[in-house]
């Protein structure tokens, strides 16, 4: 459902507050009985455009142009997902030292290609095998995990609580897929017509940079949540991944969320 006759890109917010209706600056007049009514001009940034709005149960789908500061974190954020992780650089090298010491903090690392690494969960003696599929920014997430809530990272790693099945995820796999996930759900790459989610995203990234790392913390703690509750094992993986989205996606739309902190799994993190 789009508006017509606009330009500029398509975006969801939650519901606004009444408007009211007069002449569209963009030329059309309207009444306040139309189910698709253009308002008083409603600016975003330094004026930037008038708000068209069409109601849609309580959110409202808008044509507007993303602020200077949406566009900017945007950006920086599109560009960490394009980056591949690349084991000769010395940053990236350094990443995974810091990983490794976030995790393991009075274990020495003998090395970035080490049988150390099956302990965190990864497939093989080097890790940098298994970012292929999400790149230089799910050892970003993981770092950020480890860092930011250490407590809730060493249990998930640990598997503690709960009853655990005789086959569980690897953890540090488990986390590139969720990076890859949460890439997907939210399209921000896509050139198409940007759905509820990603709309509701971009404003939550105008509010704080770090949301997607945010993001994925929450999509972790309810990857192990839903996977003790449906008992699940490692053959039923992308099952409890897919059920995680649509936990995701249900509350990132409820209308009291306005940042990551305000979803209902963020309790879970400590």
């Amino acid at each position: 459902m789009g508006v017509e006759g606009n330009n500029g890109s398509c975006m969801a917010i939650r519901s606004l507050p009444p408007v009211s209706i007069s002449r569209c600056s963009h030329g059309s007049s309207v009444t306040s009985d139309d189910s698709s009514t253009c308002g008083s001009p409603r600016w975003i940034g330094r004026g930037l455009s008038c708000v068209c709005m069409k109601r849609k149960v309580t959110y409202e789908r808008i044509c507007v142009n993303l602020t200077p500061l949406q566009e900017e974190r945007l950006q920086r954020l599109k560009h960490r997902m394009k980056v591949y992780f690349d084991s000769l650089r010395r940053d990236h090298q350094e990443a995974l030292r810091a990983l490794w010491y976030a995790t393991y903090p009075d274990q020495e690392l003998h090395g970035l290609i080490s049988d150390q690494w099956k302990e965190m969960g990864w497939q093989g003696r080097d890790p940098s095998t298994d970012f292929r599929g999400a790149g230089f920014i799910s050892l970003e997430n993981l770092l950020f995990f480890a860092k930011t809530f250490s407590t809730s990272f060493q249990r998930l790693l640990k598997k503690q609580g709960g009853k655990r099945a005789t086959w569980e995820y690897p953890f540090a796999v488990a986390g590139v897929n969720i990076t890859f996930m949460i890439m997907q759900m939210l399209d921000l790459q896509s050139t198409k017509r940007r759905t509820f989610v990603r709309a509701v995203f971009i404003q939550m990234l105008s509010e704080d940079e770090w949301a997607f790392d945010l993001l994925y913390c929450v999509a972790f703690v309810v990857m192990d949540k839903q996977w003790l509750e449906k008992n699940a094992s490692y053959m039923e993986f992308n099952e409890v991944l897919r059920s995680t989205r649509a936990q995701l996606e249900r509350e990132l739309l409820l209308d009291d969320v306005m940042r990551i902190e305000d979803m209902p799994s963020y309790s879970l993190l400590c």
